[in-house]
């Protein structure tokens, strides 16, 4: 992906520079022509005079009037001359952005500017109100679809479609749910000219929200690229680099733990919450991201919400961080509680991320207490804090809200690999720092009679970590494994061929697999089947059932 400099070419107050450096000087407005046929040759000449100008400001102009000009004959009642109309609308404004994306700029706001000399109105139409900041723009076919194994989701239609990055705001409780990165999202662009209308107008559009536009008796549907927007985002991310980092003791990604939303928060569309897993990162999640912003049934009944955290702690202590992500995430979006997106959120998990769904979707009851400890909590002599820490720990119930989840290559059962040499260099490395541990270590101190012998000396010496508790034989995970939700869960697990006993690499198919599953699809792949376009087609398919089931 080109650097943000080069490739990410934007909009911005560097282009009233741009467009001065030049003396030709055009007249204040584009000219009105009555006869919508003579008007449509007039943009086409200028289309012309656009295309063999010598330097970037003449270019820019004539690009900007040749579009402006073009928009009366959209109106035409013949629908020969709208057709020709709007695709020189199209070729002139991509003409434009093309010519004045050259140049980096500070930010793109909405307002009046001028652009060859001629005023023009900026109009940000229902785009992100998240948009505090001046955004920068690109041309959305300037994005590279690496992300997506290439695959890009665009709609034909009338516009230019772009995306928008901008730092995230910083006004209000919500915005640090979103990512550090910034503010990233698709929009549209295109010029208006109506007749009497002071200006001509640059509009930057949610084509997904306006769906079309109308000109005259006219409807024209817009053009939309919903994949482009994420990329560019992804584009600045360190999040490759800290996923790995944050397992082998590094701090970076435990500093932007939580919950992220990648779009604008819809109090009528559910969550579906993607966990990502061990040493890893949300940006495993493109893939099927993507595939559910390029359907238009599912990106309008789902938000899309990524969870980051640190995945070296061990897994119950990681589920209660979860949890809490969760709850932070609820306050901020919805303090009173009562958004029909609370009900019905989806869960998807891959591999560590897929056992904590499993824990964010089960009543613990007293079997995980039971496999650690001889004693209630009620008699445990310590810290009044540490203790309810501990009980928030080991005791549970279903996350609010939770109504389906999706396991994908998940080691329920625990891994070999946690057991065998890689695991145990693991376990040297891996970061053992966190309060949580802090705690338990002081009450296996106090009260080391109340500890089963087999846990007691790695919980007096905190010698816990998330690969540690993924061992086949940890009593802790033994009695996880048997927690089965009381809601619809769905299988998807790898399986290398040739492989006996069948595994994906890391985590055995055994292991994976639960028995009550409402659905269970296994792919001839390895443990990043996430990435598989069967592993995305069956969430796509989950989904869908969801939504026909609840209507």
């Amino acid at each position: 992906m080109r650097s943000s400099s080069a490739g990410v070419r934007c909009l911005g107050t560097a282009l009233c520079a741009l467009l001065a450096a030049c003396a030709h000087a055009p007249p204040s407005q584009p000219p009105v022509v009555a006869d919508v046929s003579t008007e449509l040759e007039a943009a086409r000449s200028l289309a012309y005079s656009a295309a063999h100008a010598r330097n970037e400001r003449a270019r820019a102009e004539y690009w900007l009037r040749c579009a402006a000009t073009a928009y009366a004959p959209m109106a035409s009642p013949r629908a020969d001359v709208a057709s020709a109309a709007a695709t020189l609308a199209n070729r002139c404004t991509e003409g434009l952005l093309e010519t004045v994306l050259r140049r980096s700029s500070p930010g793109w706001r909405p307002g009046p500017t001028r652009i060859a000399g001629v005023a023009v109105d900026v109009d940000f139409r229902r785009i992100s109100h998240y948009f505090s900041k001046p955004a920068q723009l690109a041309l959305a076919a300037d994005v590279p679809a690496d992300l997506f194994d290439g695959e890009r989701h665009t709609t034909p239609g009338f516009g230019v479609p772009l995306t928008l990055l901008a730092p995230r705001c910083d006004d209000r409780p919500l915005c640090t749910h979103l990512p550090p990165e910034g503010v990233f999202r698709w929009a549209t662009a295109w010029i208006e000219n109506a007749p009497g209308a002071p200006m001509p107008r640059l509009v930057i559009g949610d084509p997904v929200a306006l769906g079309d536009v109308q000109v005259g008796a006219r409807r024209y549907p817009l053009a939309a690229d919903t994949s482009a927007f994420y990329a560019h985002g992804a584009s600045t991310s360190t999040l490759r680099r800290l996923g790995v980092w944050g397992l082998l003791r590094g701090n970076e990604i435990g500093r932007r733990a939580g919950l992220y939303l990648l779009e604008d928060y819809d109090p009528n569309k559910r969550p579906v919450v993607m966990i990502h897993g061990l040493g890893s990162n949300p940006l495993a999640w493109a893939r099927l991201s993507n595939a559910i912003w390029g359907d238009a049934l599912l990106r309008s009944q789902f938000q899309v919400w990524h969870m980051v955290y640190q995945t070296n702690a061990p897994t119950l202590v990681l589920r209660h961080r979860l949890r809490g992500y969760l709850d932070a995430t609820w306050q901020a979006v919805d303090p009173e509680g009562d958004d029909a997106a609370r009900r019905g959120i989806v869960l998807v998990g891959h591999s560590l991320g897929g056992v904590l769904s499993r824990l964010l979707s089960v009543d613990s009851g007293e079997a995980l207490w039971s496999a650690a400890f001889n004693a209630p909590i009620g008699d445990f002599a310590g810290d009044e804090d540490d203790l309810r820490l501990a009980d928030q720990v080991f005791h549970f119930g279903r996350y609010p809200g939770v109504t389906r989840a999706i396991f994908i290559a998940s080691p329920h059962k625990g891994s070999p690999t946690a057991d065998g040499f890689l695991g145990r260099l693991a376990r040297s490395i891996v970061g053992q720092r966190a309060p949580e541990i802090d705690a338990l270590r002081r009450l296996a101190r106090a009260n080391a009679g109340y500890v089963k012998e087999d846990l007691r000396m790695l919980y007096q010496r905190g010698l816990l970590n998330s690969i540690t508790t993924l061992q086949t034989a940890q009593p802790v995970r033994k009695a996880a494994q048997a927690l089965l939700p009381s809601i619809p869960y769905h299988t998807i697990a790898g399986s290398l061929p040739g492989r006996d006993p069948p595994t994906d690499g890391f985590v055995p198919l055994d292991s994976a697999l639960l028995p009550g599953a409402a659905s269970t699809l296994v792919v001839e792949w390895g443990h990043d089947v996430y990435e598989s376009r069967e592993a995305v087609a069956e969430v796509l398919r989950i989904l869908r059932e969801d939504v026909a089931g609840a209507r």
